[in-house]
């Protein structure tokens, strides 16, 4: 209630507590005449006998110096104790008004001082309500956000080294099919419908289209020449897909849930294990430099978030589990479905603790035949690809992937010259069947991501990373491999607007194909690119 408001409502309340008040007979009025000529105090401790114990101290502390109507005797004393007459509850009432008639004309001046700007916010907020009101008629949905993203991609890679096959045109491996040289303009898009029903859950709806297929980006040669932006639907170029389509939602105060027909496994983690945000390299940013067990397995599945709930700006433990199976839709068990031999499914789990500038996580993928490290040189990836039927045809059966990695970052408090540093290992080792088909038995990987923010103007940053992509570290057959191979990739970030970025970057791979180049020979792949960035 207002101060006004209570200050009309004292004459009522005065009257209620005639009973104890003292009449006017007992009237001293000279004493009275004293208080009402007092000046008004301006602090409480001014009066000698009002003590901080007292329960209604901080009321009338409020009342003296938010409002300073509130007088005392000669004597320096306030004599809370004492019952009040009606006069001197009068006098009190009388210099309260005093002050609200002070403020209103106070007000009234300011009002017609600013009549004007007034007059214009008001029509602005008269206009804003009328727009508000056109969206909400016109809105397609309450329920449900449109959230865009457009990515232009320009660029080329050449090819060198003693093995570089020179008018042919070709590189290891790929017998006479040519290399991709050219510069080329590609795109990839993507539209995600967010529904909420509750506030708390989500129904991710994504369209996605692009033209990458005959592109050097795209990975089709060397796999670790793949932009982490880089589609094109199984049906062609500018065909549009259904990209993800999923549900989560939560149970309880720290746990949620996802399940959905077109899901990814690195979209249901507990904590992201990387602060490396390139946007560029499908292994050194896409997949944390750890292809084998973060391989972006797409398909059915469902999975479970736990996080440990704190305060903000705390550290937290975290876990997630989850199984995403790409042949799921197939309903021929020697083919496909869920939880079958034929699955192409991935278990993958993760287990981690962060802090503000912090995290750190452990993590474990369990790889069917048909699955894939994702990434790596084209020997080992390729070893990766071996799918079920034919592991069954030569005899083997249960082939299978185990993948382990460790990765965390750390970012410094304030933007400077110290960078962030984002860094993950990994293993896989081939199981059961896979030898009667590859003689890859274990591989590696390695990532070291550094990242500066706000570099020359706030909002701009710049990064290096390095890496091995996944690479033959032992075989069957007892033979030395020698798959080793280097990827690296500077970039800055222009960040023009909010909405819109350019980011040129250099990448370069020692020995793209890996084991495929012959010993002593060279191979390698140097590539630039404009990333131009769109989000709405």
């Amino acid at each position: 209630m207002k101060l006004f408001q209570k200050l009309l409502l004292a004459p009522a309340a005065l009257g209620l507590m005639a009973p104890v008040a003292a009449s006017a007979a007992d009237l001293n009025i000279a004493g009275l005449s004293q208080y009402g000529s007092q000046e008004q105090v301006t602090s409480i401790t001014q009066f000698s006998d009002v003590q901080p114990t007292d329960w209604a101290y901080q009321a009338l502390s409020n009342l003296i110096e938010r409002y300073g109507c509130v007088a005392g005797y000669p004597n320096g004393t306030y004599r809370g104790s004492r019952a009040m007459t009606r006069y001197e509850a009068a006098a009190l009432l009388n210099a309260c008004l005093d002050r609200v008639t002070e403020v209103t004309d106070e007000l009234k001046r300011l009002m017609a001082e600013f009549e004007k700007e007034l007059a214009v916010l008001k029509g602005r907020v008269d206009g804003l309500e009328a727009k508000v009101g056109e969206l909400e008629a016109t809105q397609f949905s309450t329920t449900t956000k449109l959230r865009g993203e457009a990515t232009f991609d320009m660029g080329a890679y050449s090819y060198g080294g003693s093995y570089d096959r020179g008018n042919a045109n070709t590189g290891p491996g790929l017998s006479d099919k040519p290399l991709y040289s050219a510069w080329v303009f590609n795109y990839d898009v993507r539209l995600n419908f967010d529904t909420s029903f509750t506030g708390k859950d989500l129904l991710r709806t994504r369209l996605r289209s692009g033209n990458f297929a005959a592109s050097a980006f795209d990975g089709g040669q060397y796999r670790i020449t793949k932009l982490d932006k880089s589609f094109e639907s199984k049906a062609g170029p500018n065909v549009v897909d259904v990209d993800r389509l999923y549900y989560t939602f939560p149970v309880g105060n720290e746990l949620k849930t996802t399940i959905g027909a077109r899901v990814r496994n690195t979209e249901m983690l507990a904590i992201t294990p990387s602060v490396y945000k390139s946007n560029i390299s499908d292994f050194l940013y896409g997949t944390f430099g750890t292809a084998g067990v973060y391989n972006k397995e797409t398909g059915a599945g469902a999975g479970l978030v736990w996080k440990q709930k704190v305060k903000k700006g705390n550290p937290f433990m975290a876990a997630a589990i989850n199984y995403v199976a790409k042949e799921a839709q197939n309903g021929n068990p020697s083919a496909g479905g869920i939880m079958t031999d034929a699955s192409a499914g991935s278990f993958l789990a993760q287990i981690g603790g962060a802090g503000k500038n912090w995290g750190l996580t452990g993590a474990y993928r369990y790889g069917q035949c048909g699955t894939d490290l994702r990434s790596g040189t084209q020997y080992t990836y390729n070893n990766s690809k071996a799918k079920c039927a034919d592991i069954q045809a030569l005899g083997g059966s249960g082939a299978a992937t185990n993948s382990f990695a460790i990765n965390g970052y750390w970012q410094p408090s304030q933007s400077g010259w110290v960078p962030s540093i984002s860094a993950g290992w990994g293993i896989s080792t081939f199981t059961n069947g896979y030898e009667v088909k590859i003689d890859t038995q274990a591989a590696q990987s390695w990532m070291v991501g550094l990242q500066w923010n706000d570099v020359f103007v706030k909002g701009n940053s710049a990064g290096m990373g390095v890496g091995q992509a996944p690479f033959t570290t032992s075989t069957f057959s007892g033979a030395t491999p020698y798959d080793g191979n280097y990827t690296w990739e500077w970039w800055y970030n222009f960040q023009v607007t909010d909405n819109i970025s350019v980011t040129p970057a250099l990448m370069y791979q020692s020995r793209p194909a890996g084991q495929n180049t012959p010993i002593g020979e060279t191979f390698n792949a140097f590539g630039g690119v404009i990333q131009v960035g769109f989000k709405f």
